[in-house]
């Protein structure tokens, strides 16, 4: 069975709502990336590779099964909401075994592969407490090791980091990296962060197409060369910022060191800087973002 996923000429509209207008993607073993804003049709995207929603045109593949065969796919996927909740009242060992007996699982194939996975997502300690007393990193953490207890082929996790503090989301994305050794994770989110640390591909949706395709690298060499940093005093400030899209500012005293992007060199004494993934996001959607197409 191959690792990958083929989604070919994806559309779905809602009422005159186009969600998904023609998307084509490849993805392959690994982390892979989607991002973009809320509303930008990631989250349509992930639920119907997860088969809970319907695809109204194109074809989607997943490791060689039609998503049309629903039963089959559900067997090799796993999934994890941006709005991930269960069972509060149970502790988290309880509600790990009660989805592996939805899965079919034996009770002494549960108890291994629940402990397993306890202390893979390091919950191992917690596994008598009750979910609605976890906190939202572990309640994340928890639903990884729910979205992996069948050992699916592929992950797909919508926004897991969103409301984590700085320590817990750099304790998920590691988590998440670990596991795409081993299968296909995408990871869908708005937070540039998340992309830049873990993944190697990635997608930039907006408005229900695709802009952008590709490695890290390629999609960095976007804002090659437009990237600068000029010091400026606070009074300065607002004219640079209508000039200028501003990706950055650090403040020191009465001045303001800004970090801008310029498609030519700007007529003062800025200094070019080698681009981040959130330059080259912020440039595409406001440079190129509903003009073209970017493949």
């Amino acid at each position: 069975m191959s690792l990958e996923i083929e989604i070919k000429n994806l559309s779905k509209n809602y009422g005159k709502k186009q969600a998904l207008d023609h998307v084509n993607l490849t993805i392959s073993q690994g982390m892979f990336g989607l991002l973009g804003r809320n509303g930008a049709g990631k989250t349509t995207l992930m639920k119907t590779l997860v088969t809970l929603l319907k695809k109204q045109q194109g074809s989607i593949t997943i490791c060689g099964i039609p998503v049309e065969e629903t039963a089959e796919i559900r067997k090799i996927v796993g999934y994890l909401p941006q709005d991930f909740s269960m069972y509060p009242n149970m502790t988290v060992y309880e509600a790990m075994d009660y989805l592996g007996v939805l899965s079919g699982m034996s009770k002494e194939e549960r108890r291994k592969r629940i402990l397993k996975l306890l202390k893979r997502v390091n919950l191992q300690d917690d596994r008598g407490k009750k979910v609605k007393a976890l906190s939202g990193g572990m309640r994340r953490r928890l639903g990884i090791a729910q979205a992996i207890l069948h050992n699916p082929k592929v992950l797909i996790v919508d926004e897991p980091t969103a409301g984590l503090d700085p320590e817990e989301r750099v304790r998920f994305r590691n988590l998440l990296s670990e596991i795409a050794e081993e299968r296909i994770v995408i990871l869908s989110t708005h937070i540039v962060g998340d992309i830049e640390a873990t993944c190697e591909n990635i997608a930039v949706m907006d408005q229900g197409k695709i802009l952008f395709k590709g490695t890290v690298e390629d999609f960095l060499s976007l804002a090659e060369n437009k990237v600068y940093t000029v010091k400026v005093s606070k009074k300065e400030l607002p004219q640079l910022k209508k000039e200028y899209r501003v990706t950055g500012m650090l403040t020191a005293g009465n001045n303001v060191s800004v970090r801008f992007i310029s498609d030519e060199k700007p007529p003062f004494a800025a200094e070019v800087c080698t681009a981040g993934v959130e330059d080259a996001y912020m440039y595409l959607m406001g440079e190129r973002a509903g003009e073209m197409d970017v493949l």
